[in-house]
């Protein structure tokens, strides 16, 4: 299983770490996180972000490319919603179509369910 967290995924772990660093015992790997989630679970501001700073030290934040971009559009279209659904989420399906047995971890299940409709294998959503 290869974990995937959008920025209501890393909001969850944040508050309670210990969880996480039980689930990630259980892992071949780190939490994966696309970088471009960071925009939506950073606030600036050292002090508001510390929770979910600690957090990311145990994940590992990975960078979006042209190709990634354009799956994350394609997916985004196929849901027949790409003016509803974010470009964030559309990028964290597409990042996920491209693990072994992913499982992303999100608060917005609904678009992320419609997204992964659309992906080239299984994704399974967990709704925090």
């Amino acid at each position: 299983m290869t974990l995937v967290l959008d920025a209501g995924g890393i909001s969850a772990f944040a508050g309670d770490l210990e969880r996480l660093v039980a689930l990630r015992q259980r892992l071949d790997r780190p939490p994966l996180v696309p970088v471009v989630v960071l925009v939506e679970a950073l606030t600036g501001d050292h002090r508001r972000d510390h929770a979910t700073n600690r957090l990311l030290r145990l994940c590992e934040i990975r960078s979006v490319d042209q190709v990634l971009a354009r799956d994350a559009a394609r997916l985004r279209t196929l849901t027949g919603r790409a003016g509803t659904i974010s470009a964030t989420d559309a990028i964290v399906a597409a990042f996920a179509d491209r693990q072994h047995d992913p499982v992303i971890v999100t608060s917005d299940a609904k678009d992320l369910i419609a997204l992964a409709e659309h992906a080239k294998r299984p994704i399974t959503i967990n709704a925090v």
